[in-house]
This record gives structure tokens, C-alpha cells and sequence, in this order.
């Protein structure tokens, strides 16, 4: 009797265990999905970061092209509204989304289709495509992208705020991103083409 009493003890204890275990199991992966979402926003902003440090090229940026030895085929273009650029020789060349590197690497190769042997070719970006600035501030519209800037900066070019502006969070619509929220003031980054939006605020 006693042992059959201890097996139902030890069976009830194996099972209390294997719900405890599945409790916690459940617990972990609702805070982990919890912690991703609460995190989307800045999840972006890690990755605006990183695209800092390799550039993505896109409509309107400005670049200075050299081929060495050819003059003529030489010169400043500029990424327009397909994201291609129009080169001598080369004809339509994609750029948008491409690192400079990535972009030369594609006009020297189509230059070497018949054109040229083993062409040296360099690329620079000249002027970054701007930025837009609009909402609650006092001057808004379009604005050159200057490196180093950061939104509490991008703010003071529209003019600083209106007496209606929300001066607590700001919206920012980046390349490949839907808009996301930010508190302020802030020190994030802006970005080459980034359309920044100061919200009114509600009384």
C-alpha cells in the first residue's frame, strides 16, 4: 500500500514539474515577443546607423565619376528618378540602393563589355540628396543634408517650432521604412532623404 502510494506521489510530482517547465517556457517566449515589439522603433534606428557607415545611394544624390585616361567619359551625374545613372558609352547604369563601391564596380564592368580594357574607374558623392523638414516648424521644406546632423538640428533649419507643435516626439519617414516615432529631444542621426514631420500637439 505504502508503495503504491509513493508512486502516485512521485508520479504527481513528475507532472506538477512538467507543467512548471511549460509555464516557463510560455513566460520566456512572451517576453521575448514583447521585448522585439516594444523595440521595433529603435530596431530601425540600429539599422539607419549601420547604413550610415555603408552608404546607400539613392534619388538625387549627386556623384563624381572618373575613368582614367578617358576625359570624355568623365564627370558628374546624378542618380534620377529610375535610380539609374546616365553615363557615356555605359548608357543606364542602377545605382539606387548600391554603396559607392558597389555603383563603381558597375560602371567599369559595363564599360568593359566592349568598350574598354581593364578601365580604371573612382566615384565620390559630391551632394547627398536632402532632407525634408515639415509639420509644426516655422520654415519647412526642402534642405541640404549636411554630415553630422541629428534630428534636434534638422529642427533648427526648419526654423524651430510653432507655438501648436508637439515638442515631445517627432515622425520620420526613412528609405525602406515605414514612419516610426521618436521621442525628443534626440541625438539620432538623420539621413540622406529622410522626410522628418513635427506633429501638433493636443491641448
Amino acid at each position: 500500500m505504502f508503495l503504491l502510494i509513493e508512486r502516485s506521489v512521485v508520479r504527481i510530482l513528475l507532472e506538477m514539474s512538467a507543467h512548471l517547465r511549460l509555464a516557463a517556457f510560455a513566460a520566456a517566449l512572451l517576453a521575448g515577443a514583447c521585448a522585439n515589439q516594444s523595440a521595433a522603433p529603435y530596431a530601425a534606428i540600429d539599422g539607419a546607423r549601420a547604413s550610415e557607415r555603408i552608404y546607400r545611394l539613392g534619388v538625387g544624390d549627386k556623384l563624381k565619376v572618373t575613368v582614367f585616361g578617358e576625359d570624355n567619359l568623365s564627370g558628374q551625374v546624378e542618380v534620377n528618378a529610375l535610380g539609374q545613372v546616365t553615363m557615356p558609352l555605359a548608357g543606364e547604369v542602377p545605382a539606387k540602393g548600391l554603396s559607392v563601391v558597389q555603383f563603381r564596380d558597375q560602371v567599369a564592368g559595363k564599360l568593359a563589355n566592349g568598350y574598354l580594357k581593364n578601365p580604371r574607374v573612382t566615384a565620390e558623392i559630391l551632394n547627398y540628396r536632402p532632407i525634408y523638414v515639415q509639420g509644426e516648424v516655422k520654415s519647412g521644406g526642402e534642405f541640404q543634408y549636411k554630415a553630422g546632423l541629428v534630428l534636434r538640428d534638422a529642427v533648427a533649419m526648419a526654423g524651430g517650432y510653432t507655438y501648436r507643435a508637439d515638442q515631445a516626439q517627432v515622425l520620420i519617414a526613412r528609405q525602406g521604412e515605414p514612419e516610426f516615432s521618436l521621442a525628443l529631444p534626440s541625438d539620432v542621426p538623420v539621413l540622406p532623404g529622410d522626410n522628418i514631420r513635427i506633429p501638433e500637439r493636443f491641448f
